[in-house]
């Protein structure tokens, strides 16, 4: 599969898919029930694993897929950075120190997984201390195309008092490249904030697109997700152990 995008005809998701987005109560009650039972789903390592939420959300809305990694053998965390408003120099220094400390404390390379902006986030953590990274795993994050082709803007500008958001368009293109560890983009098409198109990860020998279906808020608690994890997780394991 070509994985290379033209983004001069990537948009934003339609109405369709923005409205489809209403769905996910539903989604949220079918995952709490069906994480109560998780026989099904292949057994960890203890390693750890670090969680970041997007855009406008913390730790709180990653709880559910966090506590789940953890009843399946990982040492989950969440990032302890608060509410995710965007990337500033105290965030970016509190991420390097707690990667650190969590490989240095489990003495394990560590998954980061991102959600939304968060995957964003986790790509360039891993491009700037990939000695200290296992996996990145990004969902629904917007990393290729075009850095418009989403519905967040309006959230954009408020958060940034009316203003819209100045576009870097040339970092944006440097940071399409993956960062040199292994990688795994999960994507939905239902996706209504950011086109699926621009959550791939462009093809190399250490990349690879899962496709999973269900809504872009609903990825946190999507129990297709939850079962890719824990497969990537489970084969980076198995591939450790033989080393």
């Amino acid at each position: 599969m070509n994985n290379k995008l033209n983004s001069d005809v990537l948009r934003p998701p339609s109405l369709r898919l923005l409205l489809g987005e209403a769905r996910v109560p539903l989604e949220v009650l079918r995952f709490l029930a069906a994480i109560r039972r998780l026989d099904d789903l292949p057994r960890g390592d203890g390693h750890p694993v670090m969680l970041v939420p997007g855009f406008g959300a913390d730790d709180w809305v990653m709880s559910g897929l966090r506590g789940a990694l953890c009843k399946l053998g990982y040492q989950a965390v969440g990032w302890e950075q608060g509410r995710n408003l965007g990337m500033r120099p105290d965030i970016r220094q509190n991420l390097v120190r707690r990667l650190a400390s969590l490989q240095s404390r489990h003495q394990s390379k560590v998954t980061l997984i991102g959600w939304s902006l968060g995957g964003v986030f986790v790509r360039e953590l891993a491009r700037a201390q990939p000695e200290q990274v296992r996996r990145v795993i990004t969902m629904g994050s917007p990393i290729n195309g075009d850095p418009e082709a989403n519905n967040m803007m309006p959230l954009f500008r408020l958060a940034n008092r009316g203003r819209a958001p100045k576009m870097d368009r040339e970092g944006f293109e440097r940071r399409k490249l993956a960062p040199p560890v292994p990688c795994t983009a999960i994507y939905s098409r239902d996706d209504g904030i950011v086109a699926w198109q621009a959550s791939l990860e462009e093809s190399a020998p250490n990349t690879e697109n899962i496709e999973v279906r269900g809504t872009h808020f609903g990825l946190v608690t999507n129990l297709q997700v939850l079962r890719v994890l824990a497969e990537v997780l489970t084969r980076d394991a198995k591939i450790s152990d033989r080393r």
